[in-house]
């Protein structure tokens, strides 16, 4: 989870209060994503945020997003660049699912690549979203487990996260169950943090 618990009834509220009308959410699949998948992510992020939250048509992940450095993938910052760019206007927000692995490149607070630079130049993720911004991107292929209910989860999760940086949250440092905590490179950190956001990172969107 990169740029990837329990949440009192009055931190609800302030989602779908924030503005006059709730946000409009896309979410936009990509080639053969599990539309069961796809529905319950909806669900979640209506019942998470209280925003409308509509699917787009399916379509293929951008082939200018593809790179095979390590192993065959598609960057994550190329795909929400383009989300951004070709998100309907009607809508606030967009989210990309996809099975297929996804990349970006991790870096230093100085903007050079985290050594061993061979690791991270092309670094394997959860999910990838502006912070904040209109796009995010998430993908199931690192979330996979025999567990269907634990997968479903942590796609969840993952999905509540990205949206939580493009509303301009940062990773987490007032609780260890916050679902905005970082990962630190480690699926355990994603099964260990709770659905929703803690108090304090909801007291902080707008």
């Amino acid at each position: 989870m990169k740029i990837f618990l329990v949440a009192s009834i009055g931190a609800l509220i302030l989602f779908s209060c924030s503005e006059n009308r709730p946000k409009k959410i896309a979410i936009q699949p990509y080639g053969n994503f599990d539309e069961t998948l796809k529905d319950s992510v909806i669900t979640s992020i209506e019942k998470t945020y209280g925003f409308e939250v509509t699917a787009l048509p399916y379509k293929e992940i951008p082939k200018s997003a593809f790179v095979n450095i390590k192993s065959p993938r598609y960057r994550a910052d190329t795909i929400i660049h383009i989300l951004r760019r070709e998100m309907p206007e009607e809508y606030d927000h967009i989210v990309g699912l996809t099975s297929l692995d996804i990349s970006t490149t991790k870096t230093e607070d100085n903007g050079n690549t985290l050594k061993p630079q061979y690791k991270y130049e092309d670094w394997g993720i959860f999910g990838l979203g502006f912070r904040p911004g209109a796009s995010c991107v998430i993908s199931t292929f690192r979330l996979k487990t025999a567990d269907q209910q634990l997968f479903m989860e942590r796609l969840k999760k993952v999905c509540n996260h990205e949206i939580g940086h493009n509303l301009g949250l940062p990773h987490c440092e007032s609780s260890d169950k916050c679902v905005m905590k970082d990962a630190a490179e480690s699926i355990k950190t994603v099964d260990n943090v709770h659905l929703l956001l803690c108090d304090d990172c909801a007291a902080q969107i707008n």
